[in-house]
């Protein structure tokens, strides 16, 4: 069975706009996902990039513009200045990783459901009802947001250290088993075809 390795952010608007279609070509390929959150600012002082609020304001307007297409291709609501970002991702990516070690749910759904909360429902995903929220949503118990958290944190940190020596510089960023790697969400179609030709 071909693996995916799916290093994701909470807060980034590009794993927003990937929507479910990883979900969708997993599916097709009788692919297996393994969700791996992490912390993007930290991820771009460790590989050479720079957070958006330090980049020189040409690339800050390629950005805007960037996103509003995307958005638009994707067929998805985004606000390009959400009311709560930035924000603190981590007890988001802490629930992602609690539902994916407890299972009965859709995972990509909830990952879908943060990211919408966030760039298109204005709201803020720290907090506590707006994980649960969207946990209970993707299929997941609520409780899950307040259980594990030691040993979710531990793995967000863990993913950070992973990525990094695998070679990932951003989110959404997929790798294959076979050490393929795809970089932003404009990429999907690559990986599908990837995943094609191992059949």
């Amino acid at each position: 069975m071909a693996h995916i390795q799916y290093f994701c952010a909470t807060l980034s608007p590009y794993v927003y706009l990937a929507g479910t279609r990883l979900e969708e070509i997993a599916a097709k390929h009788g692919a297996q996902i393994t969700y791996r959150p992490l912390d993007v600012v930290a991820l771009f002082g460790r590989t050479g990039g720079t957070p958006p609020k330090d980049r020189h304001i040409s690339r800050n307007e390629y950005r805007a513009q960037e996103l509003r297409r995307q958005a638009t291709k994707a067929g998805l609501a985004l606000h390009l200045k959400p009311a709560h970002w930035p924000t603190n991702g981590a007890p988001a990516a802490y629930a992602i990783i609690a539902a994916q070690n407890a299972g009965g749910g859709d995972l990509g759904a909830l990952v879908h459901g943060i990211g919408a909360a966030c760039w298109a429902q204005d709201k803020d995903i720290a907090q506590d009802d707006v994980i649960k929220a969207c946990l209970t949503e993707a299929g997941f118990d609520a409780g899950l947001a307040e259980s594990a958290m030691l040993s979710a944190a531990e793995e967000y940190a863990r993913n950070l250290e992973d990525a990094v020596a695998a070679g990932v510089f951003g989110t959404p960023f997929y790798i294959t088993g076979e050490d393929e790697r795809f970089w932003g969400q404009d990429r999907l179609d690559d990986l599908d075809a990837h995943l094609a030709s191992l059949g």
